[in-house]
């Protein structure tokens, strides 16, 4: 799967959980760019992402994500 896909698939992601089909990721993308993004957002997130993807994501690999780059760049691996 190329990055490309995976932040095609981790937009329509975001949107899904935020109600918002205005929502445009980078990969500089932060929690303080998008409203109502908080740690149950982000609990939510990561489950939607881990079923879509099907892999596991860790509490370590979380506490290491800065951006949608990272995060990006982690599934890329894990599904790699």
């Amino acid at each position: 799967m190329t990055r490309e896909a995976i932040f095609e698939e981790l937009t329509t992601i975001f949107r899904d959980i935020f109600d918002d089909d205005e929502i445009v990721l980078s990969d500089e993308t932060t929690a303080d760019d998008i409203e109502d993004w908080d740690s149950l957002e982000q609990i939510n997130l990561l489950v939607a992402i881990e079923k879509k993807f099907n892999i596991k994501i860790k509490l370590d690999e979380v506490s290491h994500l800065a951006n949608v780059g990272d995060m990006a760049d982690l599934v890329m691996k894990l599904v790699g």
